[in-house]
């Protein structure tokens, strides 16, 4: 993209209305964005939306579909502006503090924060990749508008071509698994230039003339993420939309965008884990019978009971821990702007590579052994304890964790940090 380019978001209207002006001009029409000056606290914020979202979680997980009442909670709460910086207008937090509301909001339903998760990765994807024109556009337009963010960015998927016009790209093609596509404002979009022989990266209105958005999601779990199919035909990319062009080389810098993604469902699977954990402990303490051979009358006071949770306690502390120094560190990269390494870079992958093996794993063996603390009763489909299995099973299938564990040995044995990749 010129620096010279800018594009008009603020009324939703096609590429049609696209402006090109002078950076004196667009910066001059770029609006002073009133920030609060003592925003309620995120996470006191994210734990009544966690309330709002748990009371329809069980029924909405066997319906599926779009929950558009839901989504619109998370709109109105105001966490969308969570990681825009405050000079946009956003509250300007860090990634810390965005990945504790993700985990807190998995607790209770973990589609619904995997939408809230990716809607900040491609805010992320903007602040990365966009020259600054495009970030104070982009960004002050999501505060403003209260913009959803969905994903059709998989680098790995060359089906959606992009064919060089008018100052622009002609996208064709489909992208699938576009987590958040239904419902969103903008997309994020790559698509493959032939004649480059490279991807772009650019972003897009979802109403844009062409795009169709396919609610065709019928997996067994995250069954309300709203990751359908998204049909490019013959749309019109302008110059201005996009990212980064074909070719150009990433910074390191920039390829912290994919470790801003695998924490994201590190936070996923740790919400999960701690949401299957609270609600067998809640049962166990509640509603559980002790087995007639324990000699106790109640289910927690069962000496094999409080082994095996503290089993599962082992599973999750060590995950939380390495969750939270991963998001430090992503968070020391990202203060360092270009000035940032590879090997820095390479730091943050292993940590994340860490973090996202633990909670993996206590994701799926905690809402899988909780059935055998709690019986035959927590089968019962009222309870829907098993969303936290088919979400966690779901989930974690995103890219194998074999290969996080083969980066970490590879480290281990010889010191390589992983490549630079979408995944890793």
């Amino acid at each position: 993209m010129q620096d010279g380019a800018s594009f008009n978001i603020g009324t939703m209207r096609p590429m049609s209305s696209i402006l090109h002006l002078q950076p004196e001009a667009a910066a001059s029409e770029a609006p002073a964005l009133a920030v609060a000056s003592d925003p309620p606290d995120p996470l006191a914020v994210a734990a009544a939306l966690a309330e709002q979202l748990a009371a329809s979680a069980v029924e909405r997980d066997r319906l599926g579909g779009h929950a558009a009442h839901e989504r619109q909670l998370i709109r109105d709460s105001g966490l969308l502006t969570l990681s825009i910086p405050r000079e946009f207008g956003g509250q300007g937090a860090d990634w810390a503090t965005v990945y504790a509301v993700v985990r807190r909001l998995a607790q209770a339903d973990s589609a619904l924060a995997h939408l809230f998760g990716f809607h900040h990765l491609q805010l992320a994807g903007i602040a990365l990749y966009g020259t600054e024109l495009q970030q104070r556009h982009l960004l002050s337009a999501t505060v403003r508008q209260g913009l959803f963010w969905g994903n059709a960015l998989n680098p790995l998927d060359k089906r959606t071509r992009a064919t060089a016009s008018n100052a622009g790209y002609t996208l064709d093609g489909v992208k699938s698994f576009s987590s958040g596509s239904v419902g969103a404002d903008w997309l994020t979009v790559s698509a493959w230039d032939q004649q480059a022989n490279a991807a772009l990266i650019a972003v897009l209105p979802a109403s844009q003339p062409g795009v169709r958005v396919e609610a065709d999601w019928d997996a067994f779990g995250q069954r309300q993420t709203d990751s359908g199919n998204v049909h490019f035909d013959g749309v019109y990319l302008p110059g201005a939309l996009v990212l980064q062009a074909p070719g150009q080389a990433p910074s390191a810098r920039s390829t912290l965008r994919s470790q801003v993604a695998q924490l994201v469902m590190t936070n996923l699977y740790l919400g999960i884990a701690q949401g299957a954990f609270a609600a067998a402990r809640d049962y166990t303490r509640e509603q559980a019978r002790p087995w007639f051979a324990s000699g106790v009358d109640q289910a927690g006071d069962d000496p094999f009971t409080q082994h095996r949770y503290g089993q599962l306690w082992l599973m999750l502390r060590p995950a939380e821990v390495l969750a939270d120094l991963a998001a430090e560190q992503l968070d020391a990269a990202f203060g360092k702007g270009d000035a940032v390494t590879a090997r820095e870079r390479g730091d943050v992958a292993l940590a994340v590579a860490e973090a996202k093996v633990l909670a993996h794993r206590a994701a799926l063996e905690i809402s899988s052994q909780m059935f055998e603390l709690l019986g035959a009763r927590a089968t019962s489909a009222r309870f829907g304890f098993d969303r936290f299995w088919r979400n966690a099973r779901v989930h974690t299938l995103h890219d194998p964790v074999d290969y996080k564990l083969r980066d970490l040995g590879r480290y281990a044995i010889s010191g390589r940090a992983p490549d630079p990749t979408p995944y890793s």
